[in-house]
C-alpha cells in the first residue's frame, strides 16, 4: 500500500506515476510492498498510447474508404480500377481488425487495473 502519483489522460485511461511515500508495511529503504495506492491525480490533457494508435488507424480506414468510393466514380467513366479498390479493401479490413485489436486491448487494460 504504498502511494503513488497518477496521470489521468483525456480518455479517462491513467498510468502510475512517480513514487512518493512508503507504507507502514514496509520499512525498507528502496523496498516497496507492491500495492499501489494513488497520492495524487494529475490530469493530463492528451490521449494514451493505444487511443492514439487507435485514432491514427481510423483515420487511414477513412481515407481508404474515400480512395474506394472515389475510385469506383472514375471506374464508371471507363477507367480501371478493380486491382486498387481490391487492394484498398483488403487494407480497410486490415485496419479494422487491427482497431478492434487496440479495443480489446485497451478493455483489458482497463479491467485489470480497476
Amino acid at each position: 500500500m504504498c502511494f503513488y502519483d497518477q496521470y489521468q489522460m483525456a480518455c479517462k485511461d491513467f498510468k502510475w506515476g512517480n513514487f512518493r511515500q512508503h507504507c507502514s508495511k514496509e520499512y525498507r529503504t528502496g523496498e516497496t510492498c507492491g500495492m499501489k495506492l494513488v497520492m495524487s491525480t494529475i490530469p493530463v490533457a492528451d490521449k494514451c498510447k493505444l487511443c492514439l494508435k487507435i485514432e491514427t488507424k481510423q483515420g487511414r480506414v477513412f481515407k481508404e474508404q474515400e480512395r474506394i468510393r472515389r475510385w469506383i466514380k472514375e471506374e464508371q467513366r471507363g477507367h480501371q480500377r478493380g486491382a486498387s479498390i481490391e487492394a484498398s479493401q483488403h487494407t480497410v479490413a486490415q485496419l479494422e481488425y487491427e482497431i478492434r485489436d487496440l479495443h480489446y486491448q485497451r478493455g483489458q487494460a482497463q479491467t485489470t487495473t480497476r
